[in-house]
């Protein structure tokens, strides 16, 4: 657990009904874990323990998650740590086979939401599942750096020069974030649509003030360079 805290490349898997997130606080910053096993192996590999670290915590049922934390408050007192009052819950991991109600249904967990979705199954049909999707702060991130952009005031730029200037930012979020349930990534992409409507608008004068013009004349593009940004093979189909 530590290691997948850590940073550690895992595959994500479906958890059972019971899990509890914690969310660790260290309180002495200038002391260090105890050297047991699996720290001494993450040091071996250059792998360093940030201060505040979340594992997840996959149980059967909620008595045994209340056990768990009890016994990971314990341990962790031993090494000088403690668990975020606020970060710690017990979660239900409600889909089609877990029905429960339980207050808790849903945690944040490194710019992902895990909560109860609609899911598209075999053969098509549909039904819930306990999965991941770009949590809300993740996606307002997202937002608030597509406003420092400004793109819309650029019009000094070519529509290929903006291109080359977001475009590594577009792939990262969408290789990170649209991994699971892309559709949740859609409506901040479609901002960056608006704002090079917006650019258009403001660079060529025969768009000036007329943002339908600016719309039809963005939709031309696409159809002609449905590559030029890749946020728009995930909107468009093109690329």
């Amino acid at each position: 657990m530590f290691g997948l805290a850590a940073g550690a490349n895992q595959r994500w898997e479906e958890p059972r009904p019971w899990g509890e997130a914690v969310g660790v606080q260290r309180l002495n910053i200038g002391s260090r874990m105890n050297r047991e096993a699996h720290v001494r192996f993450w040091e071996r590999v250059g792998v360093r323990f940030p201060c505040a670290t979340r594992p997840i915590c996959h149980c059967t049922s909620e008595e045994q998650a209340a056990v768990l934390r009890v016994s990971l408050e314990k341990r962790f007192a031993e090494c000088g740590l403690t668990l975020h009052p606020e970060k710690t819950k017990i979660v239900y991991c409600k889909d089609d086979d877990r029905r429960g109600a339980y207050p808790d249904q849903k945690f944040d967990f490194l710019g992902y939401t895990f909560r109860p979705r609609l899911s598209r199954r075999r053969r098509g049909k549909t039904g819930v599942s306990f999965s991941p999707a770009a949590s809300n702060k993740a996606l307002k991130a997202v937002r608030q750096t597509i406003r420092r952009w400004a793109l819309h005031r650029r019009s000094d730029k070519a529509l290929d020069d903006l291109a080359a200037m977001i475009n590594p930012h577009l792939r990262g979020w969408i290789n990170y974030y649209g991994r699971y349930y892309k559709s949740a990534l859609y409506p901040t992409l479609r901002r960056i649509d608006l704002t090079l409507e917006r650019w258009a608008a403001r660079k060529y004068k025969n768009l000036r003030g007329h943002r339908r013009r600016a719309r039809h004349w963005l939709e031309r593009v696409i159809q002609r360079q449905g590559d030029l940004f890749p946020h728009w093979r995930l909107l468009w189909g093109h690329g």
